[in-house]
C-alpha cells in the first residue's frame, strides 16, 4: 500500500500561481501511477491532470491545458501540479491519486487505488 498526504493549498488571486504537492509514504512511489482530481462545492470529483510512472508522460483536461504541469520526483516520493494562470472556477478540493493497476494516463477516477486527503484552493476574483 502505499499512503499519500496533499499540501500546498491556498487562497490566491485570479491570474496567480500556486503548487500543490502528494508526498506518499510505503511502498515504492514509482510503481504508482498518478493523477490530480479536484472537486467544488456541489459538484463531482473531476479528473485534472496524470502521470506515468517513470516516462515523465502526461495528460491533462482541456479545462486546465497550457495551465496546469503535473510532474512527479519518484525519488523524493513526491508528485506535484503546478497551476498558472489561475480562475475562480479553478477553486475546489485537489486530491492527488496513485493507481497500482497497470493503467496508462487514465482519467477516470475507479482505476485509483489510493487518495490523499485533499487541500483546499481558492481563487479570488
Amino acid at each position: 500500500q502505499v499512503q499519500l498526504v496533499d499540501a500546498g493549498g491556498g487562497l490566491v488571486q485570479a491570474g496567480g500561481s500556486l503548487r500543490v504537492s502528494c508526498a506518499a509514504s510505503g511502498r515504492t512511489f514509482s510503481r504508482y501511477a498518478v493523477g490530480w482530481f479536484r472537486q467544488a462545492p456541489g459538484k463531482e470529483r473531476e479528473f485534472v491532470a496524470a502521470i506515468t510512472r517513470s516516462d515523465g508522460s502526461t495528460y491533462y483536461a482541456d479545462s486546465v491545458k497550457g495551465r496546469f504541469t503535473i510532474s512527479r520526483d519518484n525519488a523524493k516520493n513526491t508528485a506535484y501540479l503546478q497551476m498558472n494562470s489561475l480562475k475562480p472556477e479553478d477553486t475546489a478540493v485537489y486530491y492527488c491519486a496513485a493507481s497500482s493497476k497497470p493503467i496508462y494516463l487514465s482519467d477516470i477516477r475507479a482505476e485509483y487505488d489510493y487518495w490523499g486527503q485533499g487541500t483546499q484552493v481558492t481563487v479570488s476574483s
